[in-house]
């Protein structure tokens, strides 16, 4: 990986986010082989919208997740068919759920009552029944989410202890059907059992909603959760412990009659492209100061906000980084502080990151940069130029790199 993300650089430049099909593709399979084939698999848009690696997830994924007009927009521009995209969030527009209706999306994520009755009128006036999953935001959430989305006041979904009646209200609506349920309580987890066990009262809590409805559901969307091991202490997920808790759970809920034909979807994107994705970048000044080496580089903060500690971090903790240089794979380390080019003390990509020697004219590269990385960063910062994405993949036994970059002129992406 050192030589291939070293010809990158010296072929398309730096800063450069690097994606890898091949590592994608791997991880599609491990969690499809983990629950032999019980989940379905959805894409979360939000995590990387890249057209060119939404056109390459065609066929490996069953569906995407969308949360814009946008997204739609762009998914559908990668050859996506609408109906197998689910739209989340919890303050569409009218705009964009005229589009989605208009355009025969797969299912609405609705997160509210009002949300219903907004997109039932819409329906009607359009002449068509739409078809709607009910977010459902858990009461309780366990210890070990990165970011918690339910067991609090929050604008995401039903409130579980609400749940029943408003699920009756929006079933009692004449021009949209419930064909299911979606819950996403938290991200970034890492630890096992507690996934497991969030899945397994999830199993529950739709058993419960859909006896008190007597609905049968079509769907159940699992927002996963699966954290990817973005520091040097961390471990990763295991998905075989995971799925030994709660395969068993999932038959028996496929074995009720009322869920014989239900689709089980797990939602990720993170998972799914994050330990896929690197951001390179060069060092262009070198200097010490009070007793620290200092280096910076062509790029930072404004390509990439969550290495620099900024996307619900307390305490900045260093991603997993390393220098492209094959050749310096066991050569001896330095503590350095590493910054971006942005006139900000923010700007921070590491503080005492034990890397070898950096100079002029080195390349270091960022790891777990997949997912929430370019489009999740304040790009027009001090409007330096936006960084290359690039897509690698093995084509007849050889890498192949690909220039992937969408540039945005007068609000159109081109």
């Amino acid at each position: 990986m050192r030589k291939l993300l070293a010809q990158i650089a010296e072929q398309f430049g730096t800063p450069c986010y690097v994606y890898d099909l091949d590592a994608i593709c791997q991880r599609a399979h491990t969690i499809r082989k983990a629950f032999a084939g019980r989940f379905r698999l959805n894409y979360a848009v939000k995590s990387n919208p890249n057209g060119m690696l939404l056109c390459a997830l065609r066929g490996l994924i069953d569906g995407l997740d969308i949360s814009s007009g946008g997204e739609l927009k762009r998914s559908r521009a990668a050859g996506w068919d609408a109906t197998l995209m689910s739209f989340t969030g919890p303050a569409k527009s009218p705009l964009e759920l005229r589009e989605a209706v208009t355009a025969g999306i797969g299912c609405i994520v609705v997160e509210s009552v009002e949300e219903a009755r907004q997109i039932d009128a819409l329906a009607e006036a359009c002449g068509v029944r739409q078809t709607l999953l009910v977010r459902i935001a858990p009461a309780k959430v366990l210890p070990g989410f990165g970011s918690r989305m339910s067991g609090k006041p929050s604008q995401f979904g039903i409130d579980e202890e609400d749940a029943l009646g408003a699920v009756k209200a929006i079933a009692d609506l004449s021009n949209v059907e419930v064909c299911g349920f979606h819950v996403y309580a938290g991200t970034q987890c890492l630890d096992g059992p507690t996934i497991a066990a969030s899945y397994l009262s999830w199993i529950e809590m739709f058993r419960h909603l859909a006896a008190g409805v007597d609905l049968s559901p079509r769907t159940l969307i699992f927002g996963s959760g699966l954290g990817i091991p973005y520091h040097d202490q961390d471990k990763p997920v295991d998905l075989a412990a995971i799925a030994e808790s709660v395969v068993p759970a999932l038959d028996a809920l496929r074995a009720e009659s009322r869920f014989v034909d239900a689709r089980m979807v797990l939602e990720t994107g993170r998972f799914l492209v994050g330990e896929a994705g690197f951001y390179l970048t060069r060092i262009v000044r070198t200097k010490r100061s009070r007793g620290f080496e200092i280096r910076i580089c062509d790029g930072g903060m404004n390509h990439h906000l969550a290495a620099c500690g900024h996307m619900g971090s307390v305490l900045h903790r260093n991603y997993r980084m390393f220098k492209v240089d094959p050749a310096v794979a066991d050569a001896p380390v330095t503590a350095y502080d590493i910054y971006g080019p942005l006139c900000t003390s923010i700007d921070t990509l590491a503080r005492a990151v034990r890397l070898p020697e950096l100079n002029v004219g080195d390349v270091i590269a960022i790891c777990c940069s997949g997912a929430y990385g370019l489009t999740a960063s304040p790009l027009r910062f001090i409007s330096h130029e936006e960084p290359r994405e690039i897509i690698v993949q093995t084509v007849n036994g050889k890498h192949q790199s690909s220039d992937a970059s969408e540039k945005e002129e007068s609000g159109v992406v081109r």
